[in-house]
């Protein structure tokens, strides 16, 4: 695989941006182009994975920086996956935030999933005597 490298998101990727979520099936933002967008650009931070300048993932997190991050969006084109790009974004944020009392997040219940954000030191939820909530429109 080429080289990657990881720099902060700009705005001008919209094409490219909807063209990841679509290739990992995240309809809920492609078909809402406009929620994105605005998603995007309210976010603590964003970074996006490019090779030869083209996007190959991102790395979407909200929250206030100094106690909690929440990793909103983590997502890597099928062809790139399994090649390092998900590690080197979240830990991109894990440097960026070395002080963060804690990091959260919400995934796919498989066992691919469980085995990638473990093998960065995540644990489940109920592991620590926590519980998740969340309420849908």
């Amino acid at each position: 695989m080429k080289e990657f490298k990881i720099n902060p998101y700009q705005n001008d990727h919209e094409e490219e941006t909807l063209a990841l979520y679509r290739a990992v099936g995240w309809s809920n933002y492609y078909e809402r182009p406009d929620m994105l967008r605005q998603a995007l650009s309210d976010s603590l931070l964003v970074l996006g994975a490019f090779s030869d300048e083209k996007l190959i993932g991102l790395i979407r997190v909200v929250g206030d920086g100094a106690s909690i991050l929440y990793i909103q969006d983590l997502l890597v084109l099928p062809a790139y996956q399994r090649k390092g790009v998900g590690t080197a974004l979240l830990r991109s944020v894990f440097e960026m935030y070395p002080d963060v009392y804690q990091i959260v997040l919400m995934t796919d219940n498989t066992p691919k999933t469980a085995a990638f954000y473990r093998s960065l030191s995540f644990v489940p939820m109920d592991s620590i005597g926590c519980v998740g909530f969340i309420y849908c429109k």
